[in-house]
């Protein structure tokens, strides 16, 4: 039976179990089989899901399968309605050097700060520069997207922290705390009820000799 692991993924923490560097390794005894689906990089945190549940990861990585991830993104600057409105509509960025126009997306400024553990170390604080919240929602991942998208529209990324994948999400989560899910909750959450089945008999179909 596969198994499920959420975390709140530290600042400065890589996304893997080996190299040089603070790993996954040093947050929790991981079985060995278990892997990152997808990444977060290292200067971002919050949410990452791991397991062995290789048909899980390969739905969630394939951009056939769009699924919403929420991101909380501190900027620099106070974005505007067009700003906010180019954001949800996509914008020109560079992925693997050449230019793509990002999928729509939901794109909205916080009234006021998220509840979130502080970062450590944190963000360099600029006394004449104003900085805000906006939480964006996106059914892609390309690298460094969303500090990507909001620098296209002038209001570089502070600080970034995945929030959810769906309706899994890291609410109450302190940084580093991480939580063992089974397999209906997580496809539940995740909107995948009716494929569990079709799953499970992939993954422990008999090999052929």
């Amino acid at each position: 039976m596969s198994r499920y692991f959420i975390i709140y993924k530290p600042f400065g923490v890589l996304s893997q179990f080996s190299g040089e560097g603070q790993t996954l390794a040093s947050l929790f005894d991981f079985p060995k089989e278990v892997y990152p689906v997808g990444r977060l990089d290292k200067d971002s945190e919050g949410l990452l899901l791991i397991t062995d549940d290789k048909w899980l990861n390969h739905h969630l990585l394939n951009p056939r399968f769009g699924h919403q991830r929420t991101y909380l993104a501190q900027v620099e600057g106070i974005p505007t309605p067009e700003s906010l409105k180019a954001l949800g509509n996509g914008v020109r960025i560079s992925v693997d050097g050449r230019e793509y126009l990002t999928k729509p997306a939901i794109a909205k400024l916080l009234p006021e700060n998220p509840e979130l553990p502080d970062r450590d170390p944190p963000i360099r604080y600029r006394k004449n520069v104003p900085d805000s919240w906006i939480e964006l929602t996106l059914i892609e991942g390309k690298n460094r997207q969303v500090r990507k998208m909001t620098a296209a529209v002038g209001f570089p990324t502070l600080r970034l922290v995945r929030k959810s994948m769906e309706k899994i999400n890291i609410l109450g989560f302190k940084v580093g705390d991480v939580q063992e899910l089974d397999q209906d909750t997580v496809y539940h959450k995740l909107g995948l009820t009716g494929f569990k089945e079709a799953a499970n008999q992939k993954q422990h179909r008999p090999k052929r000799s």
